[in-house]
């Protein structure tokens, strides 16, 4: 049998199924967290209750809710609601569902409603057989992804769905839903003489990262096996600590958890937070992102967002690459640290990316200049004759090694130097050169 067969939510909860399957809640008043989505007054809860089901898409990570909140859907709706999983499920199946709904609804006057566990495992072909149906209304469609729809999904599928985003769940509500779970007679351990120290709940908390199911599975594992003395179950923290010292992180290489995170270190290097960026990367490292791809992205930070107010910054990002080249992982782990935490604590300016960005921009939308004469090879084949370089000022020839001339036809400024850190240096540098070109 299916554990996630809807048929079984209303029929008595085997005692073996897992405790995570067994306290999934009937309600929306049961369900916990997410109060953006359900929240009283809702999009969603006007949909449920009006029972208009159109295209709604759930998107989060596992655990914290999607299906759960789908199956309570069902049970409110007075629609008819079929559930398939989208790496169980074929095209085929897709399509006797949707002609069955069409028969269903003209015989019985009832709409289906087809929920699709992991939409994102739908091919496109699967995923445009539903278009003609959810576009004319003729069925409603739930689907739930790990995946960014954005990204996952065809374009015409996300263009005509609600996208609902669930985000992790608090510490406070994981505790909330374990109490819940201890106490529970029917459901969960309240049968049992079960002593549990809070601290214990608040660990599994931080462990299960916002993850429900694994904070129960977490909690059913370690009352199942602790010490049972004359019918009692006593369970303090120094008896869990050691069995929930390990955690993983759940971080996807090629989804939103990688792209946000980089995210989050880059933004804090440029906001100078150094705890925040050794925070990040520590994540990073801790998920087994390949090294290389952080070191670029702190190399390109250098020139990006510290530019010339530390041209440092540069050097020793471009050493931690070599570093982790010759010495390799885990102790490149401190080269990375170091340059990372250099760029965080560097002075920022972005005149370098605004430079190249307007220099860029005007080569593009106006006349390709010609190399003026004096500036020209004076070396190669034939330059004499087209007197190639003929005007030119060496500029090591003059006082300060600079001389006035032109070394372009433009008068546009696409380099303004900030007054921090050594950038500084080069605003007072420029400006002296400046004064000298209009004394001439």
């Amino acid at each position: 049998m299916d554990l996630f067969d809807l048929k079984t939510e209303k029929k008595e909860i085997a005692s073996n199924y897992p405790l995570a399957f067994r306290m999934r809640p009937k309600t929306l008043e049961n369900f916990i967290g997410q109060n953006n989505i359900v929240g009283k007054g809702s999009l969603l809860v006007r949909l449920i209750k009006s029972d208009r089901i159109g295209s709604i898409i759930f998107y989060g990570s596992p655990g914290i809710g999607k299906t759960t909140l789908s199956l309570i859907i069902s049970q409110m709706t007075n629609s008819r609601f079929v559930k398939i999983n989208a790496v169980t499920s074929n095209v085929q199946e897709v399509r006797t569902i949707l002609d069955t709904s069409k028969k269903s609804y003209k015989l019985t006057g009832q709409r289906t409603i087809l929920f699709v566990d992991e939409i994102h495992r739908f091919n496109k072909a699967q995923q445009d057989i539903l278009l003609p149906d959810i576009e004319k209304n003729n069925i409603g469609f739930i689907g739930t992804t790990t995946h960014n729809p954005s990204m996952a999904l065809t374009s015409p599928l996300v263009s005509r769905s609600h996208i609902f985003q669930f985000e992790p769940l608090s510490d406070e509500d994981i505790v909330k839903l374990l109490k819940r779970a201890v106490t529970d007679p029917k459901n969960g351990f309240g049968n049992l003489n079960l002593k549990i120290d809070e601290q214990v709940l608040r660990l599994i908390s931080q462990k299960s990262d916002g993850d429900a199911r694994k904070s129960l599975n977490m909690l059913e594992v370690i009352v199942l096996t602790a010490d049972n003395t004359d019918g009692i179950i006593e369970i303090d923290l120094p008896s869990v600590q050691d069995s929930l010292n390990t955690k993983f992180i759940h971080y996807d290489k090629n989804g939103d958890e990688h792209y946000d995170t980089i995210s989050a270190f880059i933004k804090s290097m440029r906001g100078s937070d150094p705890d925040a960026t050794v925070y990040w990367l520590s994540k990073m490292i801790e998920a087994g992102e390949d090294p290389r791809f952080i070191v670029r992205r702190i190399i390109i930070f250098a020139s990006e967002d510290v530019g010339n107010a530390d041209p440092n910054a540069l050097s020793v990002a471009v050493s931690a690459m070599k570093a982790l080249e010759f010495i390799g992982m885990p102790e490149a782990k401190l080269c990375i640290a170091q340059a990372a935490l250099y760029a965080a604590c560097a002075p920022k300016s972005n005149s370098v990316t605004k430079a190249i960005s307007n220099a860029r921009r005007w080569a593009k939308n106006n006349r390709t200049q010609k190399v003026p004469i004096h500036l020209r090879d004076a070396y190669s084949a034939g330059a004499k004759r087209l007197n190639s370089g003929k005007g030119y000022l060496y500029p090591h020839d003059y006082e300060d090694h600079f001389v006035d001339q032109k070394y372009w036809h433009g008068n546009e400024k696409f380099y303004s130097p900030t007054e921090l850190g050594y950038e500084k240096i080069i605003f007072e540098r420029l400006k002296k050169w400046n004064l000298m070109r209009n004394k001439n």
